[in-house]
């Protein structure tokens, strides 16, 4: 089809769709055909004004702390950081307060939103994702989008809400384009996930992925581990633990959902106090 110059074959709901997707991809500006030097832009915009009389900040004036530019956090001093502050909160309210303002991920300055937990504290079970995708970010919650939604239905396949639950993610801010947490971010963020397992104090911890499982298991392969118990010790005692296959995994292979199956009636068994 010939379309005159100018117009556009697109239509609104494409365009829409279009953008979700790049937002969805972690694209956060668009780029134009000619590179322009946004720097002289700017000195030419605002050139620097003659000295003159004190004035009152007007809505344009931008404190120095907000212009200062974000400094990344060696690895080391972020995850000594990340357990001094995590280890000083007692409560899991606390414990939110003080990952919303940890600065030794930065992570945080992509995000929408800090998405911290969901479910009810002091439940019997507790389980640990990877990291937040576009939904939870948006939502602020865990497991709301489509992997999310296998969750609950495979909870209510042995007879538990979300309600029963507790659900967090070892990183609480999305990475961008839904890329898989670094090293130095999963690090930085793992102090906290063992403060809020201490505080949360479930009896049964079940890592969703190969990614939970390697920070709180120090073990991969997920393939081969899924499914064992084993035993965690939280800091205050030792509970019974295993992994299972995430449940966005079992979205690309349903095949796999017969070995997540397995895994579901072995927690039920143990819920029900079966050895």
């Amino acid at each position: 089809m010939q379309t005159s110059p100018g117009s556009n074959p697109w239509t609104p709901d494409e365009l829409r769709r279009l953008v979700a997707w790049y937002a969805a991809m972690g694209v956060d500006a668009p780029l134009e055909e000619e590179p322009v030097d946004r720097l002289a832009a700017r000195t030419a915009a605002a050139p620097p004004r003659a000295p003159g009389p004190a004035t009152t900040p007007g809505a344009d004036a931008v404190p120095a702390t907000a212009r200062r530019a974000p400094v990344a956090v060696p690895a080391a001093e972020a995850e000594s950081l990340a357990r001094t502050t995590a280890a000083a909160a007692s409560t899991l309210d606390e414990l939110r307060a003080a990952l919303a303002a940890f600065e030794g991920c930065n992570l945080r300055l992509t995000a929408t939103n800090l998405v911290f937990a969901d479910g009810t504290p002091g439940s019997r079970v507790m389980f640990v994702g990877e990291a937040p995708g576009r939904d939870e970010d948006l939502q602020g919650l865990p497991f709301v989008g489509r992997a999310g939604q296998l969750l609950d239905r495979m909870l209510k396949a042995i007879g538990l809400a979300r309600s029963d639950v507790y659900i967090a993610n070892i990183v609480p801010w999305r990475p961008p384009g839904n890329r898989t947490p670094t090293p130095q971010e999963t690090a930085s963020c793992r102090p906290f996930m063992i403060r809020q397992i201490q505080l949360a104090n479930p009896d049964f911890l079940v890592c969703l992925g190969g990614v939970s499982m390697r920070e709180l298991f120090g073990t991969d392969g997920i393939l081969r581990q899924r499914g064992k118990w084993r035993d965690y010790d939280t800091g205050t005692r030792t509970i019974r633990a295993m992994a299972m296959l995430h449940p966005a995994y079992l979205l690309r292979q349903p095949l796999h959902k017969r070995l997540a199956w397995r895994d579901l009636v072995a927690l039920k068994a143990a819920l029900d106090g079966a050895p």
